[in-house]
């Protein structure tokens, strides 16, 4: 990361800045050298547990690495660790056939190519999935496709070729077993991509957060993961694992930004004082260290309960450090601004990115508010239980 990613950043970002026709978004040949360094170093596919496609690493072991990573917004796709790639390969991994493996992962895990998740959707509350629009209609021996998503982030990269759709395929079954999970090559007809979505102005490039239409959409029945109606049991065993992703590397991201927060402090000089001295600055770096290493704990005891007992037994433990962690490193990011001045939203800074793709993250993968429902609800459950005390 010191020696490799962070001095590339700058040269990356670039190349890939604010060019708003995706159709001419170009991977920076300096991703592809990172990758084959990171490979041959056998840094490659670290968030897997499973040996036999991955690094073999538990959670826990995972963390300190994401953070790492979390460091700069390059960093994932060179060990091969980005999203949504991982939690589509763990899909795979988990609920995959063997043919869709061979197809599908062995590429993925290999680099080759990209993908992205197509869930969310324009015409419904998406923090509540049961209202998804989009169909999945199975006609014989094939899987109709019908509806609009978006923000279906790296579905603008040049290499991504892979989509996963989820849509309805039966309105009459239990409410979890409606929807189903589908395989659906970017190349096929009927799958349009109408723009990319700008975040705060920025198109993200060259991933970007697409609005795609599915017009009869026809695949074989075949590239359904899983079985049909299993979408939502798929939804949860993929989201478990990338929330905690996530807040590992946005921990990361607060770092960053408290290290140049106190750069910045120690560097500049106003009213005769270096910024460290000044106003209530000793105050806001303290709470800054106190708050990574509070959010920091907890994410580790998720990541360990996710070990121990799996992600369903971990539900509030992933939603707090969903809420938490976001929060927080908002708080410092903001701060870390403040002290570069107007410098702080410009490009010559990471700030401002790490700002807009981290408020962004409070909404991603439910927002805080379904969060601290659902926290609630598991903390009721105990009481409610009739037991005397709380477990």
């Amino acid at each position: 990361m010191q020696e490799q990613v962070l001095p590339c950043e700058a040269k990356y970002c670039s190349e890939v800045q604010n060019v708003a026709d995706w159709r001419t978004w170009k991977q920076p040949s300096i991703m592809e050298d990172l990758k084959a360094q990171a490979r041959s170093a056998g840094l490659w596919n670290l968030f897997l547990p499973e040996k036999e496609y991955g690094a073999g690493l538990t959670n826990v072991e995972y963390a300190p690495l994401a953070e790492m990573m979390g460091r700069c917004s390059i960093a994932p796709e060179v060990f091969n660790c980005n999203a949504p790639d991982t939690g589509n390969m763990e899909v795979l991994v988990k609920y995959g056939s063997e043919e869709q493996k061979q197809l599908w992962l062995k590429p993925l895990l290999a680099g080759e190519i990209r993908s992205a998740f197509c869930m969310t959707e324009p015409g419904v509350a998406s923090s509540d999935a049961t209202n998804m629009q989009a169909t999945a209609a199975i006609e014989g021996e094939h899987v109709v496709l019908n509806g609009r998503k978006w923000w279906s982030s790296g579905v603008g990269h040049p290499h991504c070729r892979l989509l996963i759709f989820m849509g309805l395929t039966d309105s009459a079954a239990p409410k979890y077993q409606r929807h189903s999970m589908v395989l659906v090559p970017l190349a096929t007809p009927g799958v349009e991509i109408v723009r990319m979505v700008p975040v705060f102005g920025a198109y993200d490039a060259p991933f970007g957060h697409g609005e795609v239409n599915f017009r009869n959409v026809r695949v074989p029945v075949d590239n359904i993961i899983a079985g049909p109606g299993r979408g939502f049991e798929i939804a949860q065993g993929r989201l478990g694992p990338g929330r905690i992703h996530h807040c590992m590397r946005t921990l990361g991201a607060a770092e960053r930004a408290l290290e140049l927060l106190c750069r910045r402090s120690l560097k500049r000089v106003a009213f005769g004082k270096p910024l460290a001295e000044l106003g209530g600055n000793g105050d806001v770096i303290a709470n800054a260290r106190i708050m990574i290493e509070q959010a920091r704990l907890l994410t580790l005891k998720a990541a360990w309960m996710i070990d121990q007992v799996g992600a369903k037994g971990a539900k509030s433990e992933i939603s707090q450090i969903k809420v938490v962690v976001p929060n927080i490193a908002l708080n410092i990011i903001d701060q870390a601004i403040q002290m570069h001045g107007a410098a702080g939203v410009s490009e010559d800074f990471p700030l401002a990115e790490l700002f807009s793709s981290i408020r962004t993250l409070r909404i991603a993968d439910g927002p805080d508010e379904v969060h601290r429902a659902l926290i609630a609800k598991l903390e009721l459950r105990k009481y409610k239980s009739g037991k005397s005390e709380a477990a």
